[in-house]
């Protein structure tokens, strides 16, 4: 469901650009409002979450999906923790599909997918890998790379029950705004991939823009 914010950046704790192929690494205290703002248009923002407390409690697409009953994510999206906990609640959303299936790209799914010479081409999971490794602060590894959402992401479910990759929705000022229910730390790759139309095979930056609670 489409919803626009009356939150104003200039009145933002935290406004960061992120290039194209670069992470995003940061703690969203709860009641913040985090939003994720698509520059340029048609950018996947492959993002995880995690407890910021106890991060083996981790956003679950399963649990998300199943109480939700709907394979998209948007206004009122309410993100469950594979403790069936609440992390996240999508407050306002001017794209209106958010894709939890399709997963992230990764070298090995590069080559599968698209051909044997795509390997070394750079993908979010590198991203994500990258960034665990260094913030060691943040108590994350390999293993807690699990689970996430692909913002801004085009990914139809097909009749038969498969996925996919279609043209991204999403447009120049886009956006996708969550209040954190409880301290989260989130982890954003936005992503490199050139292979297929989910960013129109032209990776943009992303803004990523933290309010406060109004007092």
């Amino acid at each position: 469901m489409l919803t626009t914010s009356p939150l104003l950046p200039e009145q933002a704790l935290l406004r960061q650009k992120v290039p194209a192929g670069d992470y995003w690494l940061q703690e969203l205290k709860a009641g913040q409002t985090l939003r994720i703002l698509d520059l340029e248009g048609n950018q996947a923002a492959d993002t995880l979450f995690f407890n910021a407390r106890d991060p083996a409690e981790r956003y679950s697409a399963m649990d998300t999906l199943r109480e939700q009953g709907n394979v998209y994510l948007t206004t009122g999206s309410r993100l469950l923790s594979n403790r069936g906990n609440l992390l996240l609640t999508i407050s306002a959303d001017t794209c209106g599909r958010h894709d939890t299936l399709g997963g992230a790209c990764a070298t090995e799914s590069n080559q599968v997918r698209y051909d044997l010479d795509k390997q070394h081409m750079h993908a979010c999971r590198d991203s994500w890998l990258l960034a665990v490794s260094e913030n060691p602060q943040w108590g994350l590894s390999k293993r807690d790379i699990t689970h996430n959402i692909n913002f801004f992401m085009n990914v139809p479910v097909t009749p038969e029950g498969g996925l996919s990759f279609a043209d991204g929705i999403s447009a120049p000022g886009k956006y996708v705004e969550l209040v954190a229910a409880m301290d989260v730390i989130v982890l954003l790759s936005n992503c490199p991939q050139l292979n297929n139309p989910c960013n129109a095979y032209n990776p943009t930056p992303v803004e990523m823009i933290i309010w406060d609670p109004a007092a």
